[in-house]
């Protein structure tokens, strides 16, 4: 396993982040997994004998099943908790009362306290909103943000699936009054769905924040088990009501088509592939990896060591490339202009 720090840190993590959208089978969240605590404590203790000191989970995920789920891992498999890196998020529905979701002070507060709970844990390592609240102003969430880091409660701030606006004008009100800013943006990311490298990677790389992908395998479109002309296998999540993140399922397929011969090259899966491409990317920091069984995680592990030569990345990088949008093409148009020193002519 290698380790990478987290955005403008000293914070190294396992370049393979553990999800856990997969633990508990509250409502909705069942067709994720449905995993149950003996399930659990076998992936949570085999990503640690892995590498893995870096696992993710959010309050929203089985309405609190995950949390307490990977809490009671936690205890249950005695991994130190001084070696490992948790996040949790919070923003979404949690119940049906007024404020029982958004990022108002009231509710960052309650849920803060509400996800130490069920974790058993003293301090979170990695706080983040789970998305962006069109109610609640930048500043109060900001401020409350703040204020659990200074408690002692959380140790660093990061966001979720936000545009690339709405995270440098955080940045900035964070500056601007002298609060604790956000480290990293968990955001998708895959070979299948390119949008992130519009606007947010450019700032990323100006702002020195760390990534987090999510669905590096497009919710599981890229393991390998879909073929174009071929129906979805019996039981595969994308077959079901549950057909996300979206994609351009053509291009997608474009994708895997190319794929498979470089996995029967290395001897490895699609998804290994999939995922090694994503690694490959200087503007990663950790790729979040979700699993039912632990041949799943083991199989997603390997891609950590699977090293694609410049021609095999060249090749992915054509067959998925996204088109280019103004003022993308401009900008590129433009710096042509810079991209040499001036030479003097005599």
């Amino acid at each position: 396993m290698k380790y990478r720090l987290l955005g403008p840190t000293g914070l190294y993590v396992s370049e393979l982040c553990l999800g856990t959208m997969t633990f508990g089978n509250q409502g909705f969240w069942s067709v994720m997994g449905g995993l149950q605590q003996k399930d659990v404590n076998q992936l949570v203790q085999t990503a640690y004998e892995e590498g893995i000191n870096f696992i993710d989970t959010a309050n929203v995920y089985s309405f609190g099943e995950s949390e307490s789920f990977l809490g009671q891992a936690i205890k249950d498999t005695r991994i130190p908790r001084d070696q490992m890196i948790i996040a949790t998020k919070s923003t979404g529905i949690m119940d049906e009362t007024a404020n029982g979701r958004g990022q108002s002070r009231f509710h960052i507060f309650n849920e803060v306290d509400a996800s130490l709970k069920r974790l058993q844990l003293d301090y979170i390592d990695l706080y983040q909103v789970h998305g962006f609240d069109p109610l609640t102003p930048l500043e109060e969430s900001l401020g409350a943000l703040n204020d659990v880091v200074r408690s002692g409660k959380v140790r660093y701030i990061g966001l979720c699936n936000m545009a690339a606006w709405q995270i440098m004008k955080s940045l900035g009100i964070s500056r601007a009054k002298n609060y604790s800013e956000f480290i990293s943006v968990q955001a998708y990311y895959s070979i299948a769905s390119r949008d992130l490298e519009r606007d947010v990677f450019p700032l990323l790389t100006d702002q020195g924040l760390g990534l987090m992908v999510w669905s590096p395998l497009a919710g599981g479109f890229l393991s390998g088990k879909y073929q174009r002309n071929a129906n979805a296998p019996q039981g595969a999540r994308r077959s079901g009501e549950f057909d996300f993140p979206p994609i351009n399922k053509d291009r997608a397929y474009s994708c895997i088509e190319a794929m498979e011969p470089i996995a029967k090259a290395h001897g490895v899966s699609v998804a290994r592939v999939a995922l090694a491409w994503v690694l490959a990317k200087k503007e990663v920091s950790t790729v979040i990896i979700g699993a039912k069984t632990k041949e799943q995680l083991l199989d997603n592990v390997e891609a950590s060591s699977l090293v694609l030569s410049p021609e095999e990345i060249l090749q992915l990088d054509t067959v998925s490339a996204i088109p280019k949008e103004y003022p993308g093409w401009m900008l590129d148009f433009q710096r042509a202009y810079r991209a040499t020193p001036p030479v003097k002519v005599k």
